[in-house]
């Protein structure tokens, strides 16, 4: 989904965010503290198949027997909530033209209204991917699509809560997507098993639309990991009347095959980490850890920790004392520069022959030294 779950807020712009917040918005440190930094995201390995897989919904080409399913989507929250409903997986297979993801979605009564490109899908139930190919939380691309084979494909700058606007005149020549019903769209005088889908991404559609990217569009190299997470979005509904509709006041669910601890899936640092590999399926292949994973969960820190000094003192905190925030036992005290737009931290750690640190700045930029 693209927009805040639950409260639905618009685009807006940073600003407007830290300072009408202050008084809805629980603590941000906390949240990442508490629900958010305990979770550690899934990993998938992706291989590459020789044979292209036509797309028309059903996941039964001979190459996808072959590709593991996700782990079954849990609440976005976590294990914390109860057990989705319904069963949610995927597949995710590439070769040198596309990006290929399949999905079996449970549902007894498959539904939707819209058929127009761009809308906001997640009114309907739908299943959504979310990239972010170099992994700093910028720039990143969303793709929803509903039961119709509707889609809407939209890129975000930079999250949210960090003042990004989603561009929706992003597009994807050359997308490919399907959609196979099991049982009867829109009746609710029968029981249905379920929907699958396929979506064929072309590598050139991760660009970012009016510039450039590091990201080459073409297929990633051997061993590359990108950050990746799937949602999917489940309405609670009645047939009274003889038609679909959802029962007022009742919020919608979440499922995610990675969670993320809060009900947002604009958390980029959150996703799960997908490793593209020629290798053959029988061969075992690990996604290797994160690097410098403690200093990482540091950086974070700093930038959930500089989100609620802001809320209260309406400016970023300019030392590590004025902010109050103790170095963690074990690692190595981060470097605070004040910059023209905020603040950048850098965290240093040694793993490897040389050193190297985590970067981090008020708009959320995470990136690897």
């Amino acid at each position: 989904m693209t927009l805040f779950r639950r409260g639905r807020l618009p685009c807006l712009t940073l600003a407007f965010i830290a300072f009408s917040a202050a008084a809805a918005e629980p603590s941000q440190f906390s949240a990442w503290r508490e629900k958010m930094s305990p979770i550690v995201p899934l990993t998938y390995v992706a291989r590459h198949t020789a044979t292209p897989i036509v797309i028309d919904g059903r996941i039964d080409d001979t190459a996808w027997a072959a590709a593991p399913w996700t782990a079954d989507f849990t609440d976005i929250e976590g294990d914390a909530k109860p057990k989705p409903r319904f069963r949610t997986r995927a597949k995710i297979l590439w070769d040198d033209q596309f990006l290929y993801i399949a999905a079996d979605l449970e549902e007894p009564h498959v539904w939707g209204k819209l058929t127009q490109h761009d809308a906001v899908i997640f009114h309907d139930p739908d299943f959504e991917v979310f990239l972010d190919p170099d992994g700093d939380t910028h720039n990143y691309f969303e793709f929803e699509l509903n039961a119709l084979n509707t889609g809407w494909d939209l890129f975000l700058p930079k999250p949210y809560m960090d003042g990004g606007k989603a561009r929706n005149d992003w597009e994807i020549p050359g997308l490919k997507t399907a959609v196979h019903i099991r049982g009867t769209l829109n009746d609710p005088g029968d029981t249905d098993t379920g929907w699958t889908l396929e979506m064929a991404f072309p590598w050139t559609a991760f660009t970012p639309p009016g510039g450039t990217s590091a990201i080459s569009p073409q297929a990633p190299a051997e061993g590359a990991v990108w950050r990746m997470n799937f949602s999917r979005v489940e309405w609670q509904i009645t047939t009274a009347g003889g038609r679909y509709e959802k029962i007022p006041k009742t919020p919608e669910d979440n499922w995610v095959w990675s969670p993320q601890g809060v009900i947002d899936m604009h958390r980029p640092e959150m996703w799960g980490r997908l490793l593209f590999t020629r290798r053959p399926g029988g061969e075992p292949v690990v996604v290797p850890p994160v690097a410098g994973h403690m200093a990482r969960r540091v950086a974070l820190d700093l930038y959930y920790a500089q989100r609620d000094f802001f809320k209260t003192h309406r400016r970023w905190a300019t030392t590590l004392a004025e902010l109050g925030w103790p170095v963690p036992a074990g690692t190595e005290p981060p470097a605070f520069a004040a910059t023209a737009e905020g603040y950048e931290f850098s965290v240093p750690f040694n793993e490897g022959p040389r050193p190297r640190k985590w970067t981090i700045r008020q708009d959320r930029r995470l990136t690897l030294d």
